[in-house]
């Protein structure tokens, strides 16, 4: 009778998650991947799909496709529970899964520097559920405006903050002031959507702060020369 051969789950089907897959795909182990949704998230574009410059189904490609041709690899679509270290187990919604190896590649998230109330008024960008909720929020402020009774009330609503001047902040910012300045620029009647005001606010001393001073000052540059109004 053969022998069984290693089992390792893999927590997650993101970048990590994926990789750790295909890297595996000729070692002699049985590989399950297990992940709440039953797709791939590019995350680095969700940014466009929250300025509706793409759809969601551009950048979220399904599991199962990915890795069709890896034939040591089983896809499950499920919602781990608990992991009960001393017995191997991954337990989820849907059954146990054992596993001799054990990889957690389930990203990471957005911190609010411990003010969580702050996140029914500011969705981070990690899902596709956040980047379509920003998309409506930014669309219908637009909206919203065009039906303001009153300037100060217009102001309010085209007025759009973002916090945090890593990459995802910097593209986010970019895009609404394009959205504002060429996307809707000629679609309304009684606003001006060039007028909205975009501001982006890092608590570092600079933007994009893993990156050399001189990207840094061209992103800045860069934003600037777009209407943002950088806060530093």
């Amino acid at each position: 009778m053969p022998q069984q051969r290693p089992q390792v789950v893999i927590l997650g089907a993101g970048f990590g998650g994926l990789e750790a897959a295909k890297t595996l795909s000729r070692a002699p182990v049985e590989i399950t991947v297990l992940d709440r949704q039953n797709y791939h998230c590019f995350q680095p574009l969700l940014y466009q799909v929250a300025t509706a410059a793409l759809s969601p189904a551009d950048v979220a490609w399904p599991i199962r496709h990915i890795l069709r041709s890896q034939e040591n690899a089983t896809v499950f679509m499920a919602d781990v529970t608990g992991i009960e270290t001393e017995a191997r187990l991954v337990k989820t919604q849907a059954g146990t899964f054992p596993f001799d190896f054990l990889i957690i590649a389930t990203g990471a998230t957005h911190s609010y520097f411990g003010h969580d109330d702050w996140a029914a008024f500011a969705p981070g960008l990690k899902r596709i559920e956040d980047a379509t909720r920003i998309r409506r929020a930014i669309l219908s402020a637009f909206e919203q405006a065009e039906l303001a009774p009153d300037e100060a009330q217009r102001r309010r609503l085209l007025t759009f903050v973002v916090v945090g001047g890593g990459p995802t902040g910097v593209e986010m910012a970019g895009a609404i002031a394009e959205i504002a300045r060429q996307t809707l620029a000629r679609d309304f009647r009684r606003i001006d959507p060039r007028t909205s005001r975009c501001v982006l606010i890092e608590a570092g001393p600079r933007l994009l702060p893993t990156f050399s001073v001189q990207n840094s000052n061209y992103a800045r540059d860069t934003l600037a020369r777009m209407g943002v109004e950088v806060m530093t």
